[in-house]
């Protein structure tokens, strides 16, 4: 994969790293892939919300 600038700004303004600090380091790279996991399960709930009020 091409890694782009505008990946890189991403990656610096969400977890305050490079990307090839992020690829260096498992444990490093685990944080950032809990985090994600945990924002998308957060937004999949506020999703549900919002539907439910829309369906009422």
């Amino acid at each position: 994969m091409n890694y782009t600038a505008d990946m890189e700004k991403a990656m610096h303004q969400a977890h305050n790293m490079s990307y090839a600090e992020y690829s260096r380091k498992l444990d490093t790279r685990l944080k950032v892939e809990e985090k994600r996991q945990r924002e998308f399960e957060e937004s999949q709930k506020m999703i549900a919300q919002v539907d439910r009020q829309l369906h009422k």
